[in-house]
């Protein structure tokens, strides 16, 4: 942890402010699924919607934001979207009390806070790459996934809690008010940035729209990872739902057991997380990266084969454990080395792009095996995902890369 002071105040502050908004994400965990059914009594059919829709058009509504995040100061975007998903979610209560809540007005919500996600991501990985000097970037990545996984671990439990003694509304009222809390610490982190230059013409053309994934798709080792991931990711989170039907369904696990089997080995995610950079230190980055990205597509395969009890259930968390552990190592020295091979001035294109099609994959993806759950049953349609997922380490890069060399506004390499 000592390590960690050299970081200095500004990054104090932002660690805190993302500290502050995950642990309100994960306190809300579930909740607007669960209004959908308890107050609006929502059919299955809707309440997937509301995840699946949520998040696509989410990630549509995003794509002009990255390219005019990218010529704009980074703090104001990071405080400005904070305090949209604020304002979004204190509409859910307020429409609540007054009785007139509705599932479309959910559905916005959802795609309102989906889109300033998209785009917080992309504004705060640039912004922590003009705070700290690239030496330190990986022990800021690790920091966050460690934060990450803790508020994973506790954030769900206390919400449930919430649920029970307040009410549906009750978790949205306290992450509305983590995203307050959360752009005051950013504005807390002061010092000056500069205002990023823009060589063209200041008015956004459509092209410019295409710039994150042109850039990804042009560097031999972005374009192999970013496959990777966005496979990796949405097949992973395809086959979450047609679990929750196993589990709960057809084997009889209480709710309690379910949620139990997730947040438990999430431990392994903060493990991993603070060996990250004692591992690329040792090993190299290159090294750990598509070591670990290769153990965490072993792992997914063995939940077909879960059963009924204790033996199904302690199947399920050594699996979880063993892919969360390596995803712990794993995501904090990805987003390190993305943020390396990245020139300054297309940060926030890049990470957005990422994150579109990360989200867009996982939508289109969770439809599908929403699909092959249905003609094939939940289990086979898991093993097959496992499958599929034991081919994602063919798409990582094949050698090392440099760091970008950064002029201080490197020209474009795509």
């Amino acid at each position: 942890m000592g390590h960690g002071n050299r970081l200095g105040r500004s990054f104090g502050w932002l660690w805190a402010a993302y500290g502050t908004s995950a642990l309100g994400t994960w306190l809300a965990f579930g909740a607007f699924p669960l209004i959908a059914i308890q107050v609006l009594h929502a059919g299955p059919a809707e309440v997937a919607a509301l995840s699946a829709v949520g998040a696509a058009v989410g990630a549509v509504v995003a794509v002009p934001l990255g390219p005019w995040v990218e010529f704009r100061r980074k703090r104001p975007v990071l405080i400005g979207t904070d305090l949209a998903r604020c304002a979004a979610l204190l509409t859910v209560p307020a429409a609540y009390a007054l009785g007139v809540l509705t599932f479309v007005q959910l559905l916005l919500v959802s795609v309102v806070v989906a889109a300033a996600d998209i785009t917080f991501r992309a504004a705060s990985g640039a912004y922590v790459k003009t705070l700290l000097p690239r030496e330190h970037l990986l022990v800021a990545n690790a920091r966050f996934e460690s934060t990450a996984w803790t508020t994973t671990i506790i954030g769900p439990p206390l919400g449930g809690a919430a649920i029970g003694l307040l009410g549906p509304v009750a978790t949205v009222v306290a992450d509305a008010a983590s995203y307050l809390l959360s752009a005051l610490g950013i504005r807390a982190t002061g010092g000056d940035e500069p205002r990023p230059e823009r060589r063209e013409a200041a008015r956004m053309r459509a092209g410019d729209l295409l710039d994150g994934w042109r850039y990804i798709l042009a560097d031999p080792t972005l374009r192999p990872l970013f496959f990777n991931t966005a496979l990796f990711n949405g097949l992973v989170m395809a086959a979450e739902p047609l679990l929750a039907v196993l589990m709960l369904r057809q084997l009889d696990f209480a709710p309690w057991q379910y949620g139990l089997a997730f947040a438990a080995p999430a431990i392994g995610g903060l493990l991993g997380s603070r060996l990250a950079r004692p591992l690329v230190t040792r090993f190299g980055q290159h090294r750990v990266l598509t070591a670990t990205a290769t153990l965490r597509a072993v792992w997914p395969v063995g939940l077909a084969f879960i059963g009924p009890g204790t033996g199904g259930l302690l199947l399920v968390m050594g699996v979880e454990l063993g892919l969360i552990f390596c995803c712990g190592v794993f995501n904090p020295v990805s987003a390190t080395y993305r943020l390396e091979r990245t020139a300054n001035d297309r940060v926030a294109r890049t990470l957005s792009a990422w994150s579109v099609t990360t989200k867009a994959t996982t939508a289109l993806l969770t439809a599908v095996w929403g699909v092959l759950g249905a003609l094939l049953g939940p289990r086979t349609a898991i093993g097959l995902a496992g499958v599929l997922l034991l081919a994602t380490p063919l798409l990582l890069p094949r050698r090392a890369a440099a760091p970008h060399a950064e002029p201080e506004s490197a020209p474009s390499r795509a």
